[in-house]
């Protein structure tokens, strides 16, 4: 069997599934991405970029959708090369939004056409309207129905389609829905699992917390709104106040990733060091990106992992944070209240209130005993419903329907 991925990144959400079917007898693989950097063993990997930038004078409305054709062009031309040199795939996996996807059953109309569906944007009712410090409007409004246009094209043309959670297949059409399958990509439980009595020493970049006994972690891509960094912030003032021996961890860029970026290129952390004077910066540690070993020491040391997020795409961080055993505070939002019950396997609280989130932060240190039980159901719930080895052979499954 021949397959292709086709992703933007490298290997993204592909990376255990293209690994595995590359380790099958007569299977041969093939990557399609923008990615240089990154090889999977026994994956043949194939670049491709857009011929130009969309142009600087088209509607703002369809840059997103000129962005991909240009990229689906792109693949295009990569397929039929791949094309000329013999390979013509049985099944095309890709990632649907970006682009890479538009134009497959043009070049292979025999090959199985499979998506995943990550994300249909709506202006209300999910994130798009959700925070009420962020404008939205009646221009945000007509944009976002335009930029859902390669995703309809992507839901009309695939033979079916994947989205991670029942919450993110929910936001597709009512009409598509018939074609999309709930499987999440699924959690190494091996890798990530608990580790009693951690303490987090990372010498890479002078971090030693081995005398601290009450900390608290927080783990986002990029440090922003979408992921509540703003409402975090503030709940660590009040927390640093009432608990003089507490250290916080924050883990991930300083970049915008989804949502709006601030004026003259101003990062929200500056923003928020700015607006909170009062931070103690000697007891707050932000430490950049992070390789996944030290990554997984954060969460094995931490006391209260806190998880906010508009209601949006859930991120792997937090699962990955149940399966290592951690004390998850989450946003009573839908993406983690599919996963969160609260004060069954982890905590829940408003977004919007810091002293909410400070005064969950006081329940959980004061009562780690108490706490013990929550731990614990936090990682049964990976293993019994996101665990990567029961999941990858239910995608591999799902892949030959």
């Amino acid at each position: 069997m021949r397959i292709l991925f086709l992703h933007p990144n490298f290997p993204a959400q592909f990376r255990h599934l293209a690994t595995a079917l590359a380790q099958l007898p007569n299977h041969q693989v093939v990557f399609g991405t923008s990615r240089q950097q990154g090889s999977l063993n026994g994956v043949t990997k194939v670049l491709f970029a857009p011929s130009r930038q969309p142009s600087p004078q088209i509607h703002h409305y369809v840059r997103s959708l000129e962005t991909a054709v240009l990229n689906g062009q792109a693949v295009y031309r990569v397929a039929q090369k791949l094309k000329d040199e013999g390979f013509e795939p049985d099944i095309v996996y890709g990632h649907s939004g970006w682009g890479p996807t538009l134009f497959i059953k043009d070049i292979f109309p025999q090959a199985k056409l499979l998506c995943y569906f990550e994300w249909f944007y709506h202006a209300a009712g999910s994130d798009c309207d959700f925070d009420p410090d962020m404008e939205f409007t009646i221009d945000d409004q007509l944009r976002v129905r335009v930029r859902n246009a390669p995703i309809l094209l992507d839901l009309y043309s695939c033979d079916r389609g994947l989205s991670p959670t029942r919450w993110q297949r929910q936001q597709f059409p009512p009409e598509f829905q018939p074609k999309l399958n709930v499987l999440h990509d699924g959690i190494d439980t091996s890798f990530f699992q608990p580790c009693p009595g951690a303490k987090l020493v990372l010498p890479s970049i002078g971090l030693d917390l081995s005398q601290v006994d009450e900390l608290i972690t927080y783990v986002a891509r990029g440090m922003e709104p979408y992921r509540g960094f703003p409402q975090f912030m503030r709940s660590v003032a009040i927390i640093q106040q009432r608990r003089p021996n507490c250290h916080v961890v924050v883990v991930g860029e300083e970049g915008v990733f989804y949502g709006r970026t601030l004026p003259d290129n101003k990062t929200y952390k500056q923003l928020m060091l700015e607006a909170l004077p009062q931070l103690d910066l000697t007891r707050l540690h932000f430490t950049g990106r992070l390789p996944y070993d030290q990554y997984l020491q954060v969460l094995q040391a931490s006391s209260v992992h806190i998880y906010l997020t508009y209601p949006f795409v859930l991120s792997w961080s937090m699962l990955e944070a149940l399966s290592t055993g951690c004390l998850i505070l989450g946003s009573s939002t839908p993406p983690v209240m599919e996963v969160i019950r609260d004060g069954e396997n982890g905590l829940l609280v408003d977004f919007f209130s810091p002293d909410a989130i400070a005064d969950r932060v006081d329940e959980v240190l004061e009562h780690p005993d108490r706490m013990a039980a929550l731990r614990h159901n936090a990682r049964t719930t990976i293993l019994e419903h996101y665990d990567l080895a029961k999941l990858l052979p239910e995608h591999l499954q799902w892949m030959r329907l």
